[in-house]
Parts: structure tokens; sequence; C-alpha cells
């Protein structure tokens, strides 16, 4: 439909004015049905079968089934699939979702259905189809906890739509570049389509070395950033600030390196959730027929199985019985409860202290998958970034010694909250307060157990990351992580905040296995913040002191 694209405008879908979406969508579907005929009569006329739709009519119907299946508000779900079906009836193959639901990881009839939500959460979709285009997986997955939602939809929002120190397209370039440094195409080709909606150059997607020298000078930070913060130091600030016509300024590189951190961190929720291909992106849908069986060959060799063989137990290829995992959830609470008892009676001193969180940080190096291995960057994402091989490193390889980053010295609260205010306003406050409702989010559930004080295991796990990062908080007892935290669990936590792209759904399941799947999901937004969080803190120090 290219040459037609000015016919079809899918912007009057977001009107909150049921009128307005009316009148778009027949404009819409009016276009596609005309491309529709005149492919299925240009067959007819030369006696040839009605092919596949092409010629930009794929990717028109591919939205339409997006629509149909993924849009808050009922209109426009029905007059998508009538759309569909009209062009159906003229014999061209309309496509089929892949896939079951918003998460690889968690049975679809467990996620929130659209079209069956509450008030809040309708608000809530409403308002990001609104702002999006889109009702997109991570959203429907997010949703489980509306209350952070709300935070990270207006936060977001505000990064690459509200006035702010970069253009629109830079936004998203930057937002393509962080997700590339972890493979994560399913971020990659949302934000392809949104920095071309925007008005971006095409060319600057056929790899970094076609975009600007300034955003190619941001390559440096951005896998500095993603797999090994505590190296960036205020000289690589200043190469970015001073580089003559290509430089920076502070208040650009703060918004910068916010999105960078946004995006790194969301990767990791992408892959820590299983979220899906969006329906209407490549691997969400198909043009070809189901077969007999209910899937066919394509679906496999894209990854798709029968939904029964992908969620055919909570605990996926990971067998255990039910008792067992009660234990698990007991075991737990009673550590809960000793610690606190701990607690009470004695506090250890300062040296054992650092002590025990010296062990701690040099345990944490140790903890790997039995699944990992190297996997190579794919070239359609890995062309966004250069040096493909840089990868996440701990502390202690090759001898390397990285000091402790003491939060008494350098903390969000103190520190990175204020500059990042006075350089880029609101946006610290925003954080601020995604970050606070991240730690202290609890519906005082554990399990099957309620009235439980869980803040004990926040705070580990919290604080786990951190550490993972080198950064210590003095008044932390660093030995309750090894009570609260076990080795499945600590190896996922590292696994998706480290090397997010290695995740598998083997690891999702093998912790916390009477847990809820919204008791997982919160728990990677506490990996996600947490994350953010460090690579910020890093970042801010060093342009602090270049500051200074």
């Amino acid at each position: 439909m290219e040459e037609r694209e000015g016919e079809v405008r899918w912007d009057g879908l977001c009107s909150r004015d049921a009128a307005a979406r009316d009148a778009a969508l027949d404009t819409i579907g009016q276009a596609v049905l005309r491309r529709a005929e005149s492919i299925a009569s240009g067959a007819a006329a030369d006696g040839l079968p009605v092919p596949t739709a092409r010629d930009g009519l794929g990717e028109a119907l591919a939205r339409l089934l997006m629509l149909s299946k993924r849009c808050p508000f009922p209109d426009v779900r029905e007059k998508s699939e009538a759309i569909l079906s009209g062009v159906q009836e003229l014999g061209i193959r309309i496509p089929r979702p892949l896939g079951h639901g918003p998460s690889r990881f968690i049975p679809e009839k467990e996620t929130i259905q659209v079209g069956k939500e509450d008030a809040t959460m309708h608000t809530l979709f409403a308002e990001s189809f609104a702002t999006l285009g889109r009702l997109d997986n991570v959203t429907l997955v997010m949703v489980f906890h509306p209350q952070y939602l709300e935070s990270f939809l207006k936060t977001q929002h505000y990064l690459l739509q509200m006035d702010g120190p970069l253009p629109l397209h830079y936004r998203h370039y930057i937002g393509i570049m962080a997700a590339a440094r972890h493979q994560c195409s399913y971020l990659v080709n949302l934000h392809v389509n949104d920095f071309l909606h925007v008005g971006g150059d095409p060319k600057w997607l056929n790899g970094l070395e076609n975009a600007p020298q300034k955003l190619q000078n941001l390559g440096e930070l951005n896998k500095m950033l993603a797999h090994r913060p505590w190296l960036i130091t205020k000289e690589h600030i200043e190469q970015l600030l001073k580089t003559e016509e290509n430089s920076w300024s502070l208040a650009e590189l703060i918004h910068a390196v916010v999105l960078l951190t946004h995006y790194h961190s969301l990767a990791s929720f992408t892959f820590g959730c299983g979220i899906s291909p969006e329906i209407d992106c490549e691997g969400g849908h198909t043009f070809r027929p189901p077969s007999v069986s209910n899937y066919c060959i394509c679906d496999i060799t894209n990854g798709y199985h029968g939904v029964d063989e992908i969620h055919a137990s909570p605990a996926g290829s990971i067998p255990v019985s039910s008792t067992e995992s009660v234990c698990e959830v007991e075991a737990l609470m009673e550590k809960m409860k000793q610690l606190q008892e701990c607690r009470d009676e004695e506090e250890a001193s300062q040296e054992e202290m650092a002590t025990r969180f010296e062990r701690e940080k040099r345990e944490s190096m140790f903890v790997c998958s039995s699944e990992d291995e190297e996997s190579a960057a794919t070239r359609d994402v890995s062309r966004h970034f250069e040096d493909t091989s840089y990868g996440y490193k701990d502390f202690s390889r090759h001898g390397m010694h990285v000091p402790t980053f003491r939060v008494q010295d350098y903390s969000w609260e103190d520190h990175g909250y204020s500059l990042v205010n006075r350089l880029y306003p609101d946006v610290g406050q925003l954080l601020d307060e995604k970050f606070h409702i991240a730690y202290n989010l609890t519906y005082n559930t554990m399990a099957m157990h309620k009235d439980v004080d869980t803040s004990m295991l926040r705070r580990a796990i919290w604080n786990y990351i951190h550490c993972m990062f080198g950064i210590r908080y003095d008044d932390y007892d660093y030995g309750e992580i090894n009570q609260l935290l076990d080795r499945s669990f600590k190896v996922y936590i590292k696994t998706v905040v480290c090397t997010p792209e290695k995740t598998t759904k083997r690891m999702y399941d093998s912790f916390w296995r009477q847990f809820e799947h919204s008791e997982k999901v919160h728990v990677n937004l506490l990996l996600v913040e947490a994350r953010m969080q460090a690579e910020l803190l890093y970042a801010l120090r060093a342009i602090t002191r270049y500051m200074t």
C-alpha cells in the first residue's frame, strides 16, 4: 500500500472519541478493501490463484489483526475483525496470531484478557493505546501490578514524547541502540517502527555507522552501561561533551543516559517474563493456514509449539511435587522469621558487615547457569551497535579489581535525583516515584499465605542486584541474602539482570515454584528498577565528577 499510504491513517484510532475512531476505521476499511479487490481481480484476470496479501497489504492486515485482538476499544476490535472478514471473502488469505498470549512463560488464561479488564485496568489500557497507538505485550504483563504500570507508562511517555533536550527520532534510535545491546529484537522492532513514524531517516537503520557521528559517539557509553557500568569515568563523559561539532550538552546527555538505562532494564523485563512478539511484528503472526494438529511446521521453526506442550505444568520441564513446593514457601517464611529475631537480638559489627558484603559480591561472580553459553548476536539486531563481543564480565575476572561503590558516598536520593531533575526537569521526580513503587510494592502475600511482611525479602532481592554491581549499603547485613535467596533464584536474577538474552523458561519455572505468576512478575519489576538505578548511579557519579 506504499502508493496509497496517505489514505491509510492509523492515528485516528487512538482518539478517545468513538465518532473519530469510527470515521478513521471507515477510511482504513475502504483503502484496505480497495487494495484487496485490485489484487483479487488482477489474479482472476490472469486465471491465477489469489496470492497471499502483498504490496503493503500484508502489513495493514497484520495491523488489523493486532487491533482485533489487542485494542481496548470494543468498537475498534469488532470493526477490524469485520474488515479482515471482508478481505477473506475476496479469497485473500488473512493472517492469524502465532503463539499464545503476551508471554511465553505465563499461560494465556492466567493473564488479563483484553475486553475483560476492570475499570482501573481499562483506563490504563486506553491511556497506553492513546499515547503509543498500541497495547503492547509488556503492558499486558505489567498490568498484574496496575500501580506500577501507571508510573512506568507515565515515565516512558515523558521520555519519548514530551518536551525534552533530544529530538523525537533520536530518542527512538537510542532505544534501539540500548535494546540491541541485549539482542532484544522485540524492543528493536517496536522502536524501528516508532523511529520511522516520527520521521527518522531509514538509512540509519542499516547500521550504527550510518547514523550521525554524535549518536555513534554514544556507542561506548551504551556498551559500558549495559555490561560493565563500574568502568565509566568522568573522562568518558568529557569525551562526549567536548567533541567539537558532535558534542552533547549536559541536558542531552542526561536524557540519553536515562533512555539507555530504561531500555537496558526493559530488555531484562522482556526476557525475564518471556514477552512474546507483538501480533503485527515479525514472529507474531503467519499467513499460513493452521494444520490439523493446530500448528504447522512454520510455527515450530519460529519456536511456537502446541499450547499444551508449552504450558503442560506450572513447573515446565521440572516436575516437582506440590508438597515439596509448599515446603519451599514454609521454609522461606521460617527463615524470614528467624532473621527478624536475630536482628532484634544482636547486630553485627561494621567490620563483619563489610566482610559479608565482600563475600557475597565474590560469590555472586560464580553464580551461573548450567545453560550459560555464548549466544551470537543476530545480524539484524547487531547492526545497531558496535563491538558485538563486548558483554557482561564479573569484577574480578583477569585479576581486575573494582572498588566498592558505597551508597553512603553517592546515592540516588541525595545526589542522582537532584542532578537529573536539574538538567531534565520532572524526570528525577518520575524516576523516584517509579523506584519507590517497585521497592515498596506489596500485597502482604506469599504464595498461598496472607498478612505476610515481605519487606525483608524485597530488600534482599534489591540489595543482591546492587551487590552484583559492586554497590554496598553500610547498614545492610549481606548474610541475609544467602538465607533468603536459593541458588536457582540467584541464577535467574543474575541471568535476567546481566545477560537477559540467555533467560529460559526453565529458569523462570525453577524458582519459587509455588508462587503466583503475578509474584514472579513482581520480582521482575524489582530487577528492572534495581538494575536501572545501579546503571544510573555509575553514570551520574561520573557526570557529577566531571562537573566538579
